[in-house]
C-alpha cells in the first residue's frame, strides 16, 4: 500500500515538474522572441541616426615636392613646390598658397617662377563663403617684373558628395602689372575660378582647377591658369602624384610666348 502511495506521489511530482519545465521553456521562448524584436527595432533606429562626422582639423597643410637632377652629358637641376596651409577658427579661415618652379642648366637659370596667394574667408553657410584675396606673381622669363592683384571674393560649393565636389569662386580685383622696361599698368579686373575633385578609387584621386583673370577695361587682356593632377595615397601622410600646369597670357610682352607648360612628378605630404 505504501509503495502505491509513494508511486502516485512520485508520478504527480514528475508531472508537475514537467509542466513547470514546459512553462519555463515557453517563457524563455517568449523572452527570446521579444529580444529579437527589440534588436531589430534598435537596428532600424540606429540606421536612421545621422552619421557621426569627424571634427575637421583647425590647421592643415599640403606640400607637393618635385626634384630632378642630371649629371654627365647634361648638368641640370629642376625643383618644384606647390604648398598650401589653412587655419580655421569657428566660421573664419586664413589660407596661404605658394606655387614655385626653379630650373638651371650648367649654372644658368632657365626657369624662375612663383605665385603666392593669401585668402581670408568667412563661412556664412556650409556652401557660401565671403572673403578677401591678395595675390603676387613673379616670373623671370614671362616679360613681367611682377603681377599683383587684390580684392573681395565669394566662394560657392556648387556640388558635394562622398565621391566628387565642385567649387566656384568669383572676385573683383585691383590689378597691377609691371612689364620689363615699360610702365606699370594699373586696372580693375575680375577673376573666375572652378575647382573639381573626383575620388576615382579609395586611394586614387583626380583634381582639376581652372582660373580666368581678365581686365574690365580691355577685354583682350586676360590670363588663364589650369592644373590637372592625379594623386595616389600611400598612407595617411604621404602620397605620390603627377600634375600638368598651364599658364597662359593672351597679351604676352614682347619676346615672350603666350603659354607656359609644366609637368611634374611629386611627393605629397599632408599634415
Amino acid at each position: 500500500m505504501k509503495k502505491i502511495v509513494l508511486s502516485s506521489l512520485l508520478l504527480g511530482t514528475l508531472a508537475c515538474a514537467q509542466e513547470n519545465i514546459q512553462e519555463v521553456e515557453e517563457k524563455i521562448a517568449a523572452i527570446e522572441s521579444q529580444k529579437a524584436s527589440l534588436d531589430a527595432e534598435l537596428a532600424t533606429l540606429q540606421a536612421q541616426l545621422p552619421k557621426k562626422e569627424e571634427t575637421p582639423k583647425s590647421f592643415v597643410t599640403r606640400t607637393e615636392l618635385g626634384y630632378i637632377q642630371t649629371k654627365g652629358n647634361s648638368d641640370t637641376e629642376t625643383f618644384s613646390l606647390d604648398a598650401k596651409a589653412k587655419k580655421q577658427w569657428e566660421a573664419n579661415s586664413l589660407a596661404l598658397s605658394l606655387d614655385a618652379q626653379y630650373a638651371k642648366d650648367r649654372d644658368v637659370t632657365t626657369k624662375n617662377r612663383y605665385t603666392a596667394e593669401l585668402n581670408y574667408g568667412y563661412d556664412f553657410s556650409e556652401r557660401f563663403t565671403l572673403g578677401y584675396l591678395v595675390g603676387y606673381k613673379d616670373d623671370k622669363f614671362s616679360g613681367y617684373d611682377y603681377q599683383a592683384y587684390t580684392g573681395p571674393e565669394v566662394k560657392y560649393k556648387a556640388y558635394a558628395s562622398d565621391i566628387q565636389t565642385l567649387s566656384t569662386e568669383a572676385a573683383a580685383l585691383y590689378a597691377q602689372d609691371k612689364i620689363e622696361d615699360a610702365d606699370t599698368e594699373r586696372y580693375a579686373s575680375y577673376r573666375l575660378k572652378a575647382v573639381y575633385d573626383l575620388l576615382i578609387m579609395e586611394n586614387l584621386k583626380f583634381y582639376q582647377d581652372a582660373t580666368y583673370r581678365g581686365s574690365f577695361e580691355e577685354s583682350d587682356n586676360y590670363f588663364i591658369t589650369a592644373k590637372s593632377a592625379l594623386t595616389a595615397k600611400i598612407n595617411s601622410t604621404l602620397s605620390a602624384g603627377m600634375s600638368y600646369k598651364v599658364d597662359y597670357a593672351n597679351i604676352a610682352p614682347e619676346g615672350s610666348v603666350r603659354t607656359d607648360k609644366t609637368f611634374t612628378l611629386n611627393l605629397i605630404i599632408d599634415y
